[in-house]
């Protein structure tokens, strides 16, 4: 039983480690206000196309093409540059999104960084 919560600890600490690979000396990270107002009511594009859209109502929505299927679920800005998702299929993630200079920079649990293109108030 010890070796197995051993174990565990260690994976959740390796998933802990992953989580931070993606973050930089040069990134700042923004406060639980400055991430509401960063992404409440706005829909934010990533150089690959996908739209994440972040609804004043607490709605999220994720496409990755303008005619693609669309995965909902709800989000809540819930710390310092993190926001959590809950979608409709049950799953879930948290992601960062910090500042990098001028920039804004999703950062996944994985460590993968995905600069933000544009983001535009989103509309019903």
């Amino acid at each position: 039983m010890r070796t197995l919560a051993l174990s565990l600890s260690a994976i959740f600490l390796a998933g802990m480690a992953n989580a931070q690979d993606g973050l930089r000396e040069t990134d700042t990270l923004l406060s639980g206000d400055a991430m509401s107002a960063l992404i409440s009511g706005q829909v934010i594009e990533f150089f690959d196309g996908s739209k994440s859209t972040y609804a004043s109502d607490g709605g999220y929505g994720y496409t990755y093409a303008d005619d693609g299927p669309v995965w909902r679920g709800t989000y809540e800005v819930t710390g310092q540059s993190e926001v959590c998702v809950e979608f409709e299929n049950g799953s879930s993630r948290c992601d960062l999104f910090i500042k990098d200079g001028d920039r804004t920079v999703l950062i996944t649990v994985d460590g993968l960084r995905f600069p933000v293109r544009n983001i535009t108030v989103h509309t019903n």
